[in-house]
């Protein structure tokens, strides 16, 4: 796993591939991120199923619960097969822009 602290966010990527390892290395260590916003960007692996991505989905929500952001990066994958509360975008460029307009509704709700 590869991680990447940027100012206001971290960026977390798989070294090999999305695989039960990937998920269960990140869920133990996810208290380590518990008050960052996150970005996991899965576009350097050749496949990524939405099988794989389901699996964030709970700590999507904790995240959410924490008032901090949780984005994952996907390529080619349909984004409706997704639930709500979990956000999955296809660049890097559009995670960002998620996690600004989180910044912004979490000014206005006054988190």
């Amino acid at each position: 796993m590869q991680v990447d602290k940027k100012e206001t966010y971290t960026i977390i990527r798989p070294e090999d591939d999305c695989d039960q390892r990937f998920f269960s290395s990140l869920k133990k260590q996810i208290f380590d991120f518990s008050d960052e916003h996150l970005i996991i960007d899965f576009t350097t692996l050749d496949t990524v199923e939405v099988d794989d991505l389901l699996q964030f989905f709970d700590i999507a929500i904790e995240k959410r619960t924490k008032h901090t952001s949780f984005v994952l990066v996907a390529s080619g994958l349909a984004i409706d097969e997704f639930p709500d509360n979990l956000i999955v975008v296809p660049t890097l460029k559009e995670a960002q822009d998620v996690l600004e307009l989180d910044a912004i509704e979490r000014d206005l709700m006054g988190f």
